[in-house]
């Protein structure tokens, strides 16, 4: 039986009429170009989700087709991308310039590198030698050499005396084999572990505060909490005094930065009253405006005055950053800082920080708030998201420490103790102030004499100057009748640093300035840190030592009873920028 064929309708034949006036050489070829869009067709209705695309098609060309156009120049430019070489061939463009064999060996004879580093700059390397080497472990008490001499250790921060404490060595040890030494990766990644939260529970707990972050480090913490809130167009108010973390967080916020006189209320509304009167004039809309201090000043030892700073910061509507990176674990009577010395909620701060290192001996710092400061900072802040976390040891000993503080008030009533008896120590040598700091016509203090103690009126023995806080463990000691230069006053700060420790077995430091770096370089001191795990005996002993070596060194230098006369006593506008 014949098969059934059915029939063929050809190109020629088809009744279609745009085909019917088609030249018959163009035939073949329309016949090939349809029986390939056919099968492209089949190949594309076979593609999973194919409908859904030629649906999207052909609805947004019929509702705005400049869109489709759009599309498909943006496809066309990423494939082009794509496709493209990334970079540049060797010797290609209008610009370059070919050389000779001989011109090229011309110019590398003639090349001289630029030096990595500088070369180090006399009070460089004098700094350099003056920094002794300790052997073996740090704490109260240290060897600089390996056969040397006991030394009593006050170069050191620490307060509780938790750098000794045989309890947290123990939980070190074991944090250490449980959980490794670091975490090698941010904490917004895969660098927080359980004991971060702990310790993120218990300082909020230990400050009665919503919530806490920790940072990995101190200076990473302060310098990166600040531009976190504070951006381009934003007001900051901030002390003179800060510290250099402060002054590197400031210029990387790239706000509006105003300074007011070190320590002065008084200044500090006088500014903050510029900043409304101005913004009033110019009409301009509200910004973020924030107060910028420190609990404990790191350049002098001085204390903030917290309630008026309050009562300025509610009244002109600014937010509070307050640096406690020195007044934690210090000030209070448990060492919660200054919310706890002068009986202030500690939620009254808007952005707390401090420091783990310095207050409780292990590492790192905090920022403790609301919820809502802690979360932005952990996408927004650069050491939060981009550095390394707190390795785990330092994270465990640092709870214990909170614990040893909140359970132990006698570790502050022992710091307490001992500041008092080393400052007894000293008082003979300090002037006695019966007027305040000279001002300029616009009421703001010579900024060389931000961090210097008004001039003295009686005290003839007068040599030097404390303008720490009477409870401050950070005490700095200032020379009332400097040297002409900066230099010599280093050289001769240093003499008394080496004669306390040959006589005395003390070891203390001079202040370390970042010459040149700073807004406002504070003036060269001897930095002494007083520790609650120091004996009575040990303390006063130590404070009659330095007596002697500020007498030996400075006497004959400066005067005193031994024939001071004070650029003070003959000038009452007295300002140490002169020498400069």
């Amino acid at each position: 039986m014949a098969s059934y064929s059915p029939p063929v309708q050809t190109l020629a034949s088809s009744p279609i009429p745009q085909f019917a006036e088609i030249p018959a050489p163009l035939i073949p070829l329309l016949t090939f170009l349809s029986s390939v869009w056919i099968t492209c067709q089949n190949l594309f209705h076979h593609i999973p989700g194919s409908p859904i695309l030629l649906r999207y098609i052909r609805s947004s060309y019929q509702n705005d087709p400049w869109r489709s156009a759009l599309e498909v120049l943006l496809v066309a430019f990423a494939l082009r991308t794509i496709l493209m070489g990334r970079t540049r061939g060797e010797g290609e463009g209008k610009n370059f310039v070919k050389l000779t064999e001989k011109e090229i060996d011309e110019l590398v004879d003639d090349f001289t590198p630029q030096p990595l580093v500088d070369a180090p700059s006399a009070a460089d390397t004098f700094t350099l030698q003056s920094v002794p080497v300790i052997h073996g472990p740090n704490g109260t008490k240290v060897k600089t050499s390996p056969h040397g001499k006991t030394l009593m250790n006050m170069a050191i921060p620490n307060w509780s005396g938790f750098v000794e404490s045989d309890k947290m060595k123990e939980i070190a040890i074991d944090t250490l084999r449980e959980y490794g030494v670091g975490t090698c990766g941010p904490s917004g990644f895969y660098g927080t572990i359980d004991v971060h939260t702990k310790l993120e529970e218990d300082l909020a707990s230990f400050l009665n505060t919503e919530a806490a972050i920790i940072y990995a480090q101190t200076f990473a913490l302060v310098s990166s909490v600040i531009p976190a809130f504070a951006k381009r167009g934003d007001i900051i108010v901030a002390d003179r005094g800060v510290n250099f973390a402060i002054h590197k967080g400031l210029q990387i916020s790239r706000s509006q930065i105003k300074w007011y006189a070190h320590g002065d209320m008084k200044d500090l509304e006088r500014v903050l009253q510029n900043v409304e009167r101005e913004r009033k004039r110019k009409g301009g809309k509200l910004t973020k405006k924030f107060i910028v201090a420190e609990g404990i000043f790191e350049n002098d030892g001085m204390m903030l005055d917290l309630p008026k700073v309050l009562e300025l910061k509610k009244k002109y509507k600014y937010r509070l950053i307050l640096d406690e990176c020195m007044s934690f674990g210090m000030i209070g009577q448990h060492g919660r800082g200054l919310s706890e010395y002068y009986g202030i909620p500690a939620s009254e701060v808007d952005i707390l920080l401090g420091s783990m290192a310095t207050g409780l001996s292990t590492g790192g710092g905090f920022c403790a708030g609301s919820k809502v400061v802690c979360s932005h900072q952990r996408i927004n802040s650069s050491a939060s998201v981009f550095s390394a976390s707190l390795p785990a040891m330092l994270a465990t000993t640092a709870s214990a420490a909170i614990e040893a503080l909140t359970y132990q008030p006698a570790l502050m009533s022992s710091l307490q103790a001992n500041v008092q008896i080393f400052r007894q120590q000293l008082s003979k040598l300090e002037p006695v102030y019966t007027q305040t700091p000279p001002t300029s016509s616009d009421g703001t203090v010579p900024s060389a004499s931000t961090l210097m103690p008004p001039p003295p009126v009686q005290n003839k023995d007068a040599i030097i100057s404390i303008p720490s806080h009477p409870a401050s463990g950070l005490i700095h000691i200032f020379l009332l009748n400097p040297p002409p230069t900066l230099e010599e006053e280093e050289r001769l700060l240093q003499e008394v640093v080496d004669e306390a420790m040959a006589t005395s077995s003390l070891l203390i430091t001079r202040a370390r300035r970042l010459r040149g770096q700073e807004i406002f370089e504070p003036e060269p001191s001897l930095k002494i840190c007083i520790s609650g795990a120091f004996s009575k005996k040990e303390v006063e002993k130590a404070g009659q030592g330095l007596r002697h070596a500020l007498i030996k060194v400075c006497g004959s230098e400066l005067g005193g009873s031994f024939g001071l006369t004070t650029k003070s006593e003959a000038d009452p506008n007295w300002d140490y920028a002169e020498r400069r």
